[in-house]
């Protein structure tokens, strides 16, 4: 009887696989937070840029 249920099981799994997972995600979401990223890193260049390339600049020469 034992064997009977093993390969019930096995046949069981073989017409019915187990469903996959999407794992794609949610697209729109991922474009509207890479767009409000582009969004953000332009207003802060364009607002402290200059500051930014002065504190980069210095702590490379403080490296040296």
């Amino acid at each position: 009887m034992h064997h009977l249920t093993a390969w019930a099981a096995r046949l069981h799994v073989l017409l019915h696989p187990p469903h996959r997972r999407d794992d794609r995600g949610d697209v729109p979401g991922w474009v509207l937070i890479t767009v409000m990223t582009v969004g953000l890193v332009a207003i802060i260049s364009a607002v402290a840029g200059d500051e930014l390339t002065r504190l980069l600049r210095a702590a490379l020469r403080s490296v040296n």
